[in-house]
């Protein structure tokens, strides 16, 4: 029997593989599969990114770092975003992030929303503004693998309105529906079909404990599904595309609880685990098994790592590190393979 070996044969040239034209056919006992599906799909996804964020009244950043969220380690520098921010939201595809809204400075704020392409490293560029409502900051995004919606926030009064933006498309926002309850300092996440946003800070009222959601391929306003653990704001989420976790927040003191809920049905939160510490102004990201949070504040600023596998309770485990420590990056799930993106 002849040694017939795949990687001997090249063109005539020597110089590549055979040029295969015409009706080709194959067989053998091993079989063969071809790639289908879009070539975004096809590896290389799971990087998660940390943008903007704060470490004193004059200082916020304009730093875009990444992880690739199935191995350990600190996290790397990706590029920079458009303008220095604090306190604004982030959702993103499988090939395209968008940064919107936040602080630049005391009393102002931006209504700019920026975007990169995940899977190369560079700076930020435009894409459009936030709608009519005009700037404001501490509302959280969420997103599907087409639509990236940005729901609560504080311009100068507590807001209702749910942005809508097409994330291959660049330009302004539109109008999606309102939030059941005006409130800032929210977290959010989503499965392939509803945005969910969890807590958030009512002014005059409480930490809400409320959780509402919306189904993202539809426009209109957010319905009841159910209450966090604990009233909270200033948590941060993720999810795979059966269940979303919200991490950490203060009430009247400071938390390291993690609640999970089951995204296709509605109830109340249920207990997850804990963080490492108490701990508020996260970041949070996931590739639909791990879940990620980063910085924060404890009560210093923290520069801190750690993961969850969503599918399972327990405690978060160390990851790495951020560049620096530092609190209030954008809130959202920027990763090209979080739970709104499907399995």
């Amino acid at each position: 029997m002849s040694d017939f070996r795949i990687d001997q044969i090249t063109n005539q040239a020597g110089t590549a593989g055979p040029d295969i034209a015409g009706i080709t056919t194959f067989s053998g006992s091993s079989g063969l599969l071809m790639p289908s599906g879009p070539t975004e799909y096809r590896g290389g996804r799971g990087r998660g990114l940390f943008a903007g964020g704060f470490v004193g009244p004059n200082t916020r950043y304009n730093t875009i770092e990444y992880i690739t969220i199935s191995t350990q380690g600190n996290s790397l520098d990706f590029g920079d975003l458009t303008e220095e921010v604090n306190k604004g939201g982030c959702c993103a595809s499988s090939v395209r992030g968008l940064f919107q809204g936040g602080v630049k400075s005391p009393g102002n704020n931006t209504n700019t929303i920026s975007y990169i392409t995940i899977s190369s490293t560079g700076n930020a560029f435009d894409f459009g503004d936030i709608s009519n409502i005009g700037n404001r900051f501490s509302g959280s995004s969420c997103s599907n693998n087409t639509r990236g919606l940005y729901g609560g926030g504080y311009n100068p009064l507590l807001q209702t309105q749910i942005d809508l933006s097409i994330i291959s498309t660049l330009g302004n926002s539109i109008s999606f529906g309102d939030l059941s309850v005006a409130r800032r300092g929210i977290s959010s996440l989503a499965s392939p079909t509803r945005g969910v946003w969890t807590g958030g800070y009512n002014q005059g009222s409480t930490d809400k404990r409320t959780i509402d959601y919306v189904t993202i391929s539809t426009t209109g306003n957010a319905q009841d599904f159910g209450d966090l653990t604990a009233g909270r704001h200033i948590a941060t989420s993720v999810s795979s595309s059966t269940r979303g976790l919200t991490a950490g927040g203060f009430t009247t003191v400071l938390l390291n609880v993690i609640d999970y809920i089951t995204i296709a049905s509605t109830g109340d939160a249920i207990d997850f685990g804990d963080l490492s510490t108490v701990r508020v102004f996260m970041a949070g990201c996931s590739n639909s098994i791990r879940g990620v949070f980063a910085g924060g504040y404890d009560p210093t600023n923290v520069s801190t790592i750690e993961f969850v596998t969503i599918a399972s309770t327990g405690n978060a485990t160390s990851f790495g590190n951020l560049s620096i420590a530092k609190i209030q990056l954008l809130n959202g799930q920027c990763s090209d393979a979080h739970g709104g993106l499907g399995d």
